[in-house]
């Protein structure tokens, strides 16, 4: 069965950080660009970054450059979010996704994890 599976969502304080997972199962990441998006409520989902397949080229959402991070670890089959400095704007529920290439369809989605920055 194939699965990418999210982790690391949870509750902040503005300010403060957290580190997101995305864990593939029953396929090999290595060869897929690798996204993440989000979508807060009342909102559409939107792209928040991507990862090419080989970790060499990057892309960020404008809001979210200069505090997010992405990686990935094909050893680990694993892809990552370090997301620092959070803003309540920030809140949604944010999934992992593998894509052909960054800006393509996407191939499969997480579940989703909720991260919620508040006072």
């Amino acid at each position: 069965q194939l699965q990418l599976v999210e982790s690391g969502g949870g509750l902040v304080k503005p300010g403060g950080s957290l580190r997101l997972s995305c864990a593939a199962s029953g396929f090999n990441l290595d060869y897929y660009a690798l996204g993440w998006f989000r979508q807060a409520p009342g909102k559409e989902r939107e792209a928040v970054s991507c990862i090419s397949s080989n970790g060499g080229s990057t892309k960020y959402l404008d809001s979210v450059k200069g505090r997010f991070t992405i990686s990935r670890d094909n050893a680990k089959n694993t892809m990552y979010l370090e997301m620092n400095s959070l803003k309540p704007e920030d809140t949604a529920v944010y999934y992992c996704a593998s894509l052909y290439y960054c800006s393509g369809p996407v191939d499969h989605w997480g579940q989703g994890t909720q991260v919620t920055v508040s006072s």
